[in-house]
């Protein structure tokens, strides 16, 4: 018996051992969500684990994945500001300015297009090529860089450990499958779909059973939000507040792009040349101005607002913007002809502005912008 034991262990060994290198780890990462959350949908060739995701939580703070090591992805995405960064637009390696403000990184995994104005961005594991070898604008500035880059990755010992933990089946294989585009966009990716924001005062009212989680002026603000008169929760609806949703329990992804009225440049409703929504990408100029919907969990977080961050306060956005048809609506070209027809104006007293404000700063997880795991794990003179 006990010799049928002993080949019972070795071979469940040989069976653990073949499937460590074969990438088919046993591991199962938890989500750790909230009953209410529906699963989201990761990509078949992408499967989500722990060390996968702690390895991308190094390369997302490492200054070394730019040109000059001064900027790493955190330098425009800051965890107390929910992955956003403060500034209207972000600056590169080369002092450019990016084209659009720097989008905050909350339930990245539940959203089937990615960044404000290009439909055709649905993975993370691409869009992360745009801000590490991007040109137009240059923003880490590496492209051509790649050979430098692996070699400095490959440099740092503890590196070895985490991608060879992350990815045993390409370590199998040597250095060259190991330290490559796919191993490097695919951890970050893992990381980024970690980012999950569900535990806001607003989520414990509405959701944990605690009626006092939020004000008295934040629930009138709720009534706002999800009423007629301002039509917020139209393209803000779903849990995670904006339609462009997809989880494990929705058959059909949902997208949303929508011009709200910004510009109106000749009174046809013409933005500014370098920002034109998603008609540079689909040639329809019927898509002028039309911008994806963000989110507005932990939208208190993220000044300034907009696609641009031309507007500074969410009583700006309020009151010089959606009440008025759309910003340009209280220019002397007046609203945009291209505007949502959900944007039409509305009227709105001193209270009703400090009830919707409190209403979206109850959308705020401090738990989320406070989690280690999220955290940057280098020292500090890293």
């Amino acid at each position: 018996m006990k010799r049928v034991y002993k080949a019972l262990g070795t071979c469940l060994m040989a069976v653990a051992a073949w499937a460590l290198l074969s990438g088919h780890s046993n591991e199962v990462y938890r989500w750790d969500l909230p009953a209410w959350v529906p699963r989201p949908v990761v990509p078949a060739d992408n499967p989500m684990s722990a060390a996968k995701v702690e390895l991308g939580r190094h390369l997302f703070y490492d200054k070394r994945l730019s040109a000059d090591q001064s900027m790493s992805c955190a330098t425009c995405h800051h965890q107390d500001k929910a992955f956003s960064d403060g500034k209207a637009l972000s600056l590169g390696v080369t002092g450019e300015a990016s084209h659009r403000n720097a989008m905050a990184l909350v339930n990245l995994a539940y959203l089937p297009t990615l960044t404000w104005a290009n439909p055709h961005l649905t993975a993370l594991e691409v869009q992360a090529l745009l801000p590490l070898f991007g040109e137009h604008p240059v923003e880490m500035g590496m492209a051509g860089q790649e050979k430098m880059l692996f070699e400095r990755l490959q440099a740092d010992a503890s590196y070895r450990n985490m991608f060879a933990k992350a990815f045993p089946a390409e370590a199998a294989k040597g250095h060259e499958a190991l330290y490559s585009l796919g191993t490097l966009t695919k951890a970050l990716g893992s990381f980024q779909r970690s980012l999950l924001s569900f535990d806001s005062p607003y989520d414990r009212y509405k959701y944990g059973g605690q009626p006092k989680a939020i004000s008295p002026a934040a629930k009138r603000g709720e009534s706002l939000f999800f009423g007629e008169k301002m039509e917020c929760y139209h393209c803000h609806g779903s849990f995670n507040f904006t339609d462009n949703i997809r989880h494990t329990k929705l058959p059909l992804s949902e997208r949303g792009f929508h011009n709200t009225g910004l510009y109106n440049r000749d009174g046809r409703g013409a933005y500014p040349k370098d920002n034109p929504g998603i008609s540079e990408f689909t040639g329809d100029a019927d898509d002028m101005g039309k911008f994806r919907t963000p989110t507005m969990r932990n939208v208190a977080l993220t000044a300034p607002y907009m696609h641009d961050g031309s507007i500074a306060t969410l009583d700006q956005v309020i009151r010089a913007h959606y009440a008025q048809a759309g910003r340009a609506g209280g220019t002397a070209n007046g609203p945009s002809p291209l505007r949502s027809s959900l944007i039409a104006g509305f009227e709105v007293n001193e209270q009703e502005v400090s009830d919707l404000v409190a209403f979206l700063n109850a959308l705020t997880d401090h738990t989320f912008v406070q989690n280690p795991r999220h955290a940057n794990p280098w020292p500090a003179n890293h």
